[in-house]
């Protein structure tokens, strides 16, 4: 008769499956432990705007947001765009197939005519451009980043402006481009260090990268004069550097589009090959449907044709192994806005309406701290162009005029003129005049 007891084997079998069992029910061990993906930190611009959302004091003032406001702190929807809404809205053929991975045509077409001068460019005549619809500015600058790591035969270091768009560090930083700076922002007289940036790019190496802001370089609102850009590009020149336009402000900076794409065509017109990033956020208000675009010139040769071939086709690949087609609805409204004259002169119109705006805000700014006498000079308000202005305010300062009186901006002094009204103007200058006195 056989015994009910198990035997030594049967007994560490079972406790073998018991122990298995515990390691499978006890939590497993992660892979990604603090040491090899420590926190980051809060992004500076976004953690000030949840700063401010969560403030509840009914005098509150944002100036750190880049994005347009009306005189009632409001967001502004275009005119022009809510015609081309309707326009989209009512076409029986709209559908929603992808788009092609280069973009849509009259998009991306009407785009490169708009920042390079025109049908007649010189580019765009002798067939030298390829143009590719992408995730706004962003996208834009990293899809050339990105081509840059994969194909720049030359010095593979980019220079960046001292200060330069926070996001310009990262997005190189990411495809294994270095980055050094060349000196932009003189903090005594808060305009443009024009002989340190002259002297930067004279002493970088031959052939290297410099990205440079178009108009109404963010975040300072300095810009060369079209005479320092034409010595800017004539050291380039000397040098063998390669330009990288970032465009995000065409038309907004002084509501005239061709002004403030003088630089880039410039460069064209001087037979430089060039990469352009173009963002159609602000000129358009269109700021969360991410319309944006990037261009790529080619030097003026007799195989520029085949050249500028051979770069879409990598272009392409590039494009469909990150977002695969860009998206529809943004570029549909620029599209529409671009290819007809009475939008495009409506658009013109709005253009002007927001820089006009902005223009204001800066006058009464400098009047109000002058009429209050508040220490420093203030010339530089109404100097600076664009969205924002370096105020020139400390770090110290700006945190306890945030603490002080609500007002928020970035903790480098820069604000976004189209945080200030009609309404809050006196208000923001007491606020740094009692600041200004306190802290200097």
């Amino acid at each position: 008769m056989s015994s009910s007891k198990p035997s030594q084997s049967s007994t560490s079998s079972l406790a073998r499956v018991k122990n298995i069992a515990g390691h499978m029910s006890s939590p497993a061990a992660t892979s990604f432990t603090a040491q090899v993906v420590p926190q980051a930190p809060e992004d500076p611009l976004f953690g000030l705007m949840a700063a401010y959302r969560a403030d509840n004091a009914p005098n509150k003032v944002d100036l750190g947001i880049g994005a347009y406001r009306d005189n009632n702190a409001k967001p502004w929807v275009l005119p022009v765009v809510k015609k081309a809404d309707e326009i989209l809205r009512n076409d029986p053929e709209l559908n929603h197939e992808y788009a092609p991975i280069a973009g849509i045509p009259a998009f991306t077409g009407k785009a490169a005519e708009l920042i390079l001068g025109g049908a007649d460019s010189p580019a765009i005549k002798e067939k030298r451009v390829t143009s590719i619809q992408t995730i706004s500015g962003t996208g834009a600058v990293h899809l050339g980043a990105l081509f840059l790591a994969k194909f720049f035969p030359g010095t593979k270091k980019v220079y960046l402006s001292n200060p330069t768009w926070a996001n310009h560090n990262q997005i190189f930083s990411n495809v294994g481009i270095p980055i050094a700076q060349y000196p932009y922002f003189d903090k005594k007289t808060r305009g443009l260090d024009f002989e340190g940036m002259k002297q930067a790019l004279l002493n970088a190496e031959d052939k290297s990268i410099i990205l440079l802001h178009a108009c109404a370089h963010n975040p300072t609102g300095v810009d060369p004069t079209f005479d320092q850009w034409k010595e800017i590009a004539q050291i380039m020149r000397q040098k063998s550097h390669f330009p990288f336009f970032d465009t995000a402000y065409q038309g907004f900076a002084t509501g005239d589009l061709m002004k403030d794409n003088a630089a880039v065509r410039y460069f064209v017109e001087q037979g430089f090959e060039l990469l352009v990033a173009q963002s159609f956020a602000k000129n358009f208000g269109l700021y969360g449907e991410r319309a944006g675009c990037f261009h790529v010139v080619t030097g003026p040769a007799s195989d520029a044709q085949e050249t500028i071939k051979r770069i879409a086709s990598q272009l392409a690949i590039l494009q469909r192994s990150e977002i695969s087609n860009p998206p529809l609805y943004g570029a549909r409204i620029a599209s529409t806005v671009l290819n007809d004259k009475a939008l495009f002169a409506e658009w013109e119109e709005n253009l002007r309406t927001m820089s006009g705006r902005i223009i204001d805000m800066r006058k009464a700014l400098r009047g109000k701290l002058e009429e209050l006498g508040t220490p420093g000079t203030w010339n530089h308000i109404t100097d600076q162009i664009g969205m924002f202005s370096f105020t020139g305010l400390s770090e110290k300062q700006v945190l306890k005029v945030r603490e002080d009186a609500h007002v928020y901006m970035t903790k480098n002094g820069r604000i976004s003129m189209a945080g200030l009204n009609t309404n809050n103007v006196e208000y923001v200058a007491k606020a740094f005049d009692k600041v200004v006195r306190e802290t200097q």
